[in-house]
């Protein structure tokens, strides 16, 4: 728990599922912080003080000392803070862990949300099946209920995107019969009663990635 004598602050956007794998993290560990909601088109000078580099959220700020990067936070809030660990003790396995983390963000997060979002149909062809092909990869290496185990941890933060652009579709991003782990997965992790608290409305959600999506194709076209 964060005592009195610490400051707290999160800068984020709801909807992000970058917000949303730090705001996991801090439910878990039982720290409690102060939210700041920013605005991506119209950006902050909290936000542009505390991360002048990629002007980007979320951002992580603990008596006084920022941090940017979603995964990076997470690490930093799990050495911080010792309760309910989210990274292996063993460091191979925290190595396999970040490994498969930044596996996600590299491979799953683009095609995922494009596969959605896209309207150019050739191209959401193409971002499926990218994203079918690095789904396999994690398909095969969940052993568990969850890739951390019998309790989620670094990895299914990470992996957070993937039930929530399926949340937010009203469909299945990918089909249960070939891949049946993930998809048991998604469902647990989601309805996880920690991370289920966590989780803002669908519409939320929806109007989060509808946001994105229109500015990354009015960045197209100029």
């Amino acid at each position: 728990m964060a005592s009195s004598q610490e400051e707290v602050i999160l800068l984020g956007v709801i909807g992000s599922p970058f917000l949303h794998r730090v705001q996991i993290a801090l439910k878990l560990k039982g720290v409690e912080y102060k939210y700041l909601e920013d605005d991506l088109n119209n950006k902050s000078d909290l936000l542009l003080k505390y991360n002048p580099v990629y002007k980007m959220i979320p951002v992580f700020v603990h008596n006084e000392k920022p941090i940017s990067e979603s995964l990076v936070i997470v690490e930093y809030i799990d050495d911080t803070w010792k309760n309910n660990p989210i990274l292996p003790s063993d460091p191979y396995h925290r190595a396999l862990a970040r490994f498969w983390a930044k596996f996600i963000d590299d491979k799953c997060v683009a095609p995922a949300a494009k596969s959605v979002f896209i309207v150019d149909e050739k191209e959401k062809e193409k971002a499926k099946e990218e994203l079918f092909e690095a789904l396999n990869y994690l398909e095969n290496e969940l052993k568990g209920k969850f890739f951390g185990g019998d309790e989620f941890g670094f990895v299914d933060i990470a992996a957070v995107i993937i039930p929530i652009i399926q949340e937010i579709a009203g469909l299945q991003l990918f089909p249960s019969e070939k891949f049946p782990k993930l998809s048991k997965w998604s469902q647990d992790f989601y309805n996880h009663p920690l991370v289920n608290q966590v989780m803002p409305p669908k519409d939320q959600l929806f109007a989060y990635f509808k946001a994105r999506a229109q500015s990354l194709a009015a960045k197209t076209k100029n």
